[in-house]
Order: C-alpha cells, then structure tokens, then sequence
C-alpha cells in the first residue's frame, strides 16, 4: 500500500496559512481597496447629499449592534454568539465557517459630514448607516450677472 510522508491536512493548513499571510500583509487602497474578509461585510458608498454604509451581519439582534461616530470615524461594533449544533461532550465539528465573537469595524469617513444627521436601521441582516453631509459642502451653481 502506498502510505504518504505528510499527512493531506498538512497541506491544507499551508494552503490555509498562505491565504491569510497574504491578505494580512496585503496594503488596502482606500475605499476603494479589495475586501480583508472582516465580519461584517461592509459596502460603503457616497451621493452628493450623504454617505451610505451597509453591513450585512445576518441573525444579529439590532440591539446588540454598537454604531458610534466620532470625528469622522464611523465605527460598527458587536459580538455575534456561537451556535454549533449538538454540542455535548461526544460532538466533533469538522468544519465551522460561521464567525462567532466579538467584531468591529470603522470606516474614515469625509470631512464634510454632518455628526448630527446620522440615522441607521437594521432589517433583514442588513445594518444601513446614513450619514448626511453638511449642507454648506453641498455644490451648487452661481449665475454671473
């Protein structure tokens, strides 16, 4: 029988590793940089009159859902409870991809936000942060005479 030096898991675990050293070390560019595979997924967006940030964190409670902003810092913060089935003492889970503990996530926002127009709701797993801009910042036309 043919019997392998290295066990199979050695390699998926390297495989594994690889992944997240590479993305650990890899330089985001701004908004627009690729996704670190933080928990909760976060799309943020801009209008002329607001900034829009959406969360999606599915089978969360909205209470237990932490939305601070602070100079110009957006922060999103919580913690989601584990919930494997059948956990006595004779359970083995092989694979757990759902995130469980304790999360954060901060977003730099611009600098013409307004701190006292920010609203949020959570429905459906998604968490949507609005934040108005000031209305000064706002661009607008100026006819010549």
């Amino acid at each position: 029988m043919y019997r392998s030096l290295f066990p199979r898991e050695m390699f998926t675990d390297l495989d594994r590793l690889q992944r997240e050293l590479s993305t650990a070390f890899d330089p985001a560019t701004g908004i627009r940089g690729r996704g670190r595979g933080g928990y909760p997924a976060v799309n943020v967006s801009s209008t002329p009159d607001s900034v829009e940030v959406v969360a999606f964190a599915p089978g969360m409670d909205p209470a237990s859902i932490e939305v601070s902003l602070d100079r110009g810092v957006l922060s999103i913060a919580g913690e989601r409870a584990a919930s494997l089935p059948g956990s006595d003492a004779r359970t083995t889970v092989h694979v757990n991809e759902r995130f469980a503990g304790r999360y954060r996530r901060v977003v730099n926002l611009p600098d013409d936000i307004d701190p006292n127009g920010v609203s949020a709701s959570y429905r459906d797993g998604v968490l949507h942060v609005s934040v108005q801009r000031r209305a000064a910042a706002q661009p607008r036309r100026i006819e010549v005479q």
